[in-house]
C-alpha cells in the first residue's frame, strides 16, 4: 500500500471468528523519537523492532538529510550514527514528511535551536495541518519562519544562531508541541520548562533520559511541570521498540465485535499516557486480559489477549481521557456502534485538526453505516445498536487518514453488509502489514 500514489478502493466483508497472533508493528511514537534522538547523540544508536510504515521511513530520510548516517541491517533492525546536539548538517532539499504531523513538529522542534535552515512540506493531508502552535513556542527560543497562510507547510525555518531557553505553557494538551519544545531546548543554555495542565504521552521525557539527558517532572495542583536542561552531551543507546498500541487497538477491537474471535496481540506497550482505550473499553464490557507484564527499553509492556464481547455497553469517555487514547477515537467509535446504549466522547476538539476531521469522518461513515450519531466542537456521540445488528453497506472517505480507513475496514468485519472505504492507500503510513495481519486471522477484505 502506498499512501501517496492512486487511490486503492478496499472492502470488507462480515468475517466467521477472528483468531490467532497479531503481530503488529513497532510504535510509531517511539520509532520517531529512536530516530531523531539516535540522530542528536554521539555514537551510534542501534534500534530493534522499529516500525517501517512510511512516517517513519520518511524520518529517517529527514535525519540523513540532517547528516546522521541512518542504516537499515534487517527488517526491524536499523542503527543511527549521531551527529550531537547542535551538529545538524543544513538539508540541501525540500524535507517531505510526507502524512505525519508528529515527524515535522518534532524535526522542527530538533532543528529549531541549530543555526541552519530548512524547508518542510507533506502531503496534502499535511499541508492543511496548522503548524503555528509549534512554531510559535519555537520563535521564542529566536527561531525564525516563513510559511503559508494560516501558518501551514510548505514551511521554512531558520534556526536560532543564539538561542534562549525558553518557559512556555502549552494551550492544548499535545505531545507534539511539548516535545518539540523539549527538543529545541537541547540546544539552547540553562532549563527549558514546559508546563501542561494535563498529562501527554511522555516517550520524549522518558527516551531523553535514557540517552541522559537530564529531565525533571514535577506534579502539582494545576497540572505538570518539565523541565530539561540544556546542552547535554547524548550518549548512544540500544533501544527496543514495544509494538504499537495505537496499532494494537485495531485486531483488538476487531476481537471484540466480531463473534467467536479470539486474538493475542503480544509485546504491546502499555505506557500509561497511551493506554486509555483500554481502560475504555474495560469499562464498556471488554473481554481483555493483560498477560506476561514486563519493561522494555523503560516502556511498560504486556501481552493482550482479546475475546469476542456480546455484552458492551455505552459509557460516559471523561474528558481527562483524551491525550492518552486521542488516536484511538476513531475505532473506538466503531466498538461503540456495536454496544448498547450512547457512548459520549468528551473533550475531542483536537480530533478536528488531525490528519483529517476525524469527528466528522466517523459521524459521516457511522450514519452511512445506520448508526445515529451526534456531534458539536469538542463532544461526539454514538448511539450503539448492539452486537451484530451495524446495517454497514456503505462507502466511507478515508480522507487521506490512515486510521479513519481502517476503522471502517473493521466496522466491515461485524456489520450485516460489507463495508468499503474509497482509499486504502494511507494505511501504509503506520500500519503496512495490516492486511496481510487482518487477512490471516480470519479477516475478508478485498481491493475493489
Amino acid at each position: 500500500m502506498s499512501g501517496h500514489g492512486d487511490p486503492i478502493p478496499m472492502t470488507a466483508h462480515k468475517a466467521s471468528a477472528l483468531t490467532g497472533t497479531a503481530e503488529v508493528p513497532g510504535d510509531k511514537s517511539v520509532s520517531h523519537r529512536a530516530l531523531i534522538l539516535g540522530a542528536m547523540a554521539v555514537g551510534e544508536t542501534k534500534i530493534t523492532g522499529l516500525l517501517e510504515g512510511q512516517d517513519v521511513l520518511d524520518t529517517a530520510k529527514a535525519m540523513r538529510a540532517f547528516g546522521a548516517e541512518v542504516t537499515q541491517h534487517a527488517p526491524g533492525n536499523w542503527s543511527v550514527h549521531g551527529v550531537g546536539v547542535g551538529g545538524f548538517a543544513e538539508p540541501e532539499d525540500v524535507i517531505d514528511c510526507g502524512n505525519s504531523g508528529t515527524g515535522v513538529r518534532l524535526i522542527m522542534g530538533a532543528m529549531a535551536t541549530s543555526p541552519i535552515t530548512a524547508t518542510f512540506t507533506g502531503d496534502a493531508s499535511l499541508r492543511k495541518r496548522p503548524m503555528s502552535r509549534v512554531t510559535d513556542p519555537l520563535s521564542m527560543f529566536g527561531t525564525q519562519t516563513v510559511g503559508r497562510s494560516g501558518g501551514r507547510l510548505p514551511m521554512t525555518l531558520i534556526g536560532a544562531e543564539d538561542p534562549i531557553p525558553v518557559l512556555y505553557e502549552v494551550p492544548v494538551p499535545s505531545a507534539q508541541v511539548k516535545s518539540a519544545i523539549l527538543l529545541a531546548g537541547l540546544n539552547a543554555p540553562g532549563q527549558t520548562v514546559v508546563f501542561e495542565a494535563e498529562a501527554t504521552r511522555d516517550h520524549t521525557e522518558r527516551m531523553l533520559r535514557g540517552f541522559g539527558a537530564e529531565v525533571r517532572v514535577e506534579v502539582g495542583e494545576r497540572g505538570q511541570t518539565i523541565t530539561v536542561t540544556g546542552e547535554p552531551e547524548l550518549e548512544a543507546q540500544s533501544i527496543a521498540v514495544p509494538r504499537d498500541p495505537s496499532s494494537a487497538a485495531f485486531p483488538v477491537c476487531a476481537a471484540l465485535i466480531v463473534e467467536g474471535s479470539d486474538v493475542l496481540v503480544p509485546g504491546i506497550g502499555l505506557n500509561p499516557t497511551r493506554a486509555g482505550l483500554y481502560q475504555t473499553l474495560r469499562e464498556m464490557g471488554a473481554n481483555l486480559t493483560f498477560e506476561n507484564e514486563r519493561e522494555e527499553g523503560g516502556e511498560p509492556v504486556a501481552d493482550l489477549r482479546a475475546k469476542f464481547s456480546d455484552k458492551l455497553v455505552g459509557i460516559d469517555v471523561p474528558p481527562e481521557r483524551a491525550p492518552s487514547m486521542i488516536d484511538e477515537y476513531p475505532i473506538l467509535s466503531v466498538v461503540a456502534a456495536y454496544a448498547k446504549g450512547k457512548t459520549v466522547m468528551r473533550g475531542v476538539k483536537e480530533l478536528r485538526v488531525k490528519e483529517s476531521d476525524r469527528i466528522d469522518a466517523m459521524a459521516r461513515g457511522l450514519e452511512a453505516c445506520g448508526v445515529k450519531v451526534e456531534e458539536d466542537e469538542d463532544t461526539f456521540t454514538v448511539h450503539g445498536l448492539g452486537a451484530g445488528n451495524v446495517p454497514g453497506g456503505a462507502t466511507c472517505e478515508s480522507r487521506l487518514d490512515h486510521r479513519i480507513a481502517m476503522s471502517f475496514l473493521i466496522c466491515g468485519m461485524a456489520s450485516k453488509k460489507p463495508v468499503s472505504v474509497d482509499d486504502g492507500g494511507p494505511i501504509a503510513t503506520s500500519f503496512p502489514i495490516f492486511e496481510p495481519l487482518m487477512e490471516e486471522l480470519g479477516a475478508k477484505l478485498e481491493r475493489t
